[in-house]
């Protein structure tokens, strides 16, 4: 399913080498700012041990993972609401993203320029956030004067409408992003076509030297003293150094990582969090032809997930044919996973949980 996360924050911050090491794509990377006048979207295969595993069971002839999309934005700057640097552009490219992936400069490097002068992370945070709430707030000013007289008239829709946009834009003028404010799921359904940017969730990269790819330092910890205040996560990451991990192969990245003394790679950890965030999961389909992992969003049934492989297969749905990979790792092969009773046929209710492996039946 196409879901995409937005990596945002100032210029110079790491956003474009982050990008780079996520993609391979040699997204231009500069000591300036606004080096990224484009918003770049590249896919980052998921790195997923399960598949890996469901692979060398079942020996397939080809493996395909899951994939996830991120979107490499230009430097925001103060003002960029109402359009300085290129703030309308990058403000847009934002409202298309799923989530904000904010890249937060935690090290110190005189020969490269900060756009502030200086580095503090959490003023850095702030300006980038006032950017969104000010962004959102304009919009909220333009609409709720349309609606307040229906509203007054008791119109029922324009009511239920102003009710939720007033909570929001009271939320906002206190510096309380959207996704803070208590809604239902039924009230956020209702506004989505306004794309606030502060409703997106939010992940906070911590971008460091290598000295504090482990246990971080004074910057990171005012960034999760930040986090934890809105409700976020952190994610602490070197870019420099997943640039050069993106140019090795396997068994040099292993080396270079137990080197460093980690045993997963910021990117990994980056994707990881990045999909929690948005509610994600995995299923697999298992064959001797092909093995694959597919991204689905929790809560899903099964039918939607058959849609995800082709719409015929949502269309015909008959039953889904389930089994959990921990049951594969137990039993060895898909036979004797069978054998002990594991499979399930599961009908358009079912609601489909991470790790499953998954046979749709259909007919059309």
């Amino acid at each position: 399913m196409a879901v995409t996360a937005g990596i945002v924050g100032l210029p110079n911050v790491g956003k474009s080498t982050l990008f780079n090491a996520i993609t391979k794509a040699q997204a231009l990377s500069a000591n300036y700012p606004f080096a990224t006048i484009e918003s770049n979207v590249g896919v980052v295969e998921i790195n997923d041990e399960r598949l890996n595993e469901i692979a060398r069971i079942i020996n397939p002839r080809s493996v395909v993972p899951t994939s996830f999309s991120f979107t490499d934005i230009a430097g925001l700057v103060k003002g960029a609401s109402k359009g300085e640097g290129l703030g309308n552009q990058f403000l847009a490219n934002i409202r298309e993203v799923d989530a904000i992936c904010q890249v937060v400069r935690c090290f110190d490097d005189k020969n490269i320029i900060h756009v502030e002068g200086g580095v503090d992370p959490i003023r850095d945070i702030e300006i980038i956030n006032l950017e969104l709430v000010l962004a959102d707030l304009e919009i909220i000013e333009r609409r709720l004067p349309k609606i307040e007289k229906r509203a007054q008239l008791k119109d029922k829709e324009a009511e239920y409408e102003y009710h939720i946009l007033k909570r929001i834009y009271d939320a906002l003028l206190d510096n309380i992003p959207a996704r803070m404010v208590d809604l239902t799921g039924e009230e956020k359904a209702f506004i989505k076509n306004f794309n606030f940017l502060t409703l997106k969730p939010v992940l906070y990269v911590a971008n460091v030297d290598e000295a504090s790819i482990i246990d971080g330092n004074e910057y990171t910890e005012l960034v999760k003293a930040q986090a934890e205040k809105d409700g976020s996560k952190v994610v602490i990451i070197s870019a420099r150094i997943e640039e050069e991990l993106s140019e090795l192969e396997d068994e040099e990245r292993k080396m270079f990582l137990a080197d460093l003394g980690i045993s997963e790679s910021g990117l990994d950890k980056l994707v990881k969090e990045t999909y929690s965030l948005l509610g994600l999961a995995t299923f697999f389909t298992a064959g001797e032809k092909e093995c694959k992992a597919w991204t689905f969003k929790k809560g899903m049934k099964a039918p939607d997930c058959a849609g995800i492989i082709h719409t015929d297969f949502k269309r015909g749905f008959i039953r889904a044919e389930v089994y959990h990979y921990d049951d594969l790792i137990a039993y060895q092969s898909p036979l004797k996973v069978k054998e002990a009773g594991k499979v399930r046929s599961e009908g358009k209710e079912y609601v489909v949980q991470d790790g499953d492996i998954i046979l749709f039946r259909f007919n059309v």
